[in-house]
């Protein structure tokens, strides 16, 4: 997958394969996490949004099932 650099202050690139619909969300400590089955309109919304860390933490982060890359 390929990583969209974003301004935000807490994550760094975000990834998304809609075939599977799997997130991938790199944030500025150095993280990495997959995030499953998420919809492309929860993405497009990600991508769109003016917070991108606040649309994460409220539409995303412990809704999905997660698994650290690194």
């Amino acid at each position: 997958m390929k990583h969209i650099a974003v301004t935000s202050s807490n994550l760094a690139s975000i990834a998304y394969d809609s075939a599977s619909q799997t997130l991938e969300v790199a944030f500025k400590n150095g993280g990495l996490y997959s995030y499953a089955g998420v919809p492309a309109s929860v993405h497009q919304g990600l991508m769109s949004a003016p917070s991108h860390g606040s649309y994460f933490a409220a539409h995303i982060r412990n809704r999905y099932p997660t698994q650290k890359l690194r």
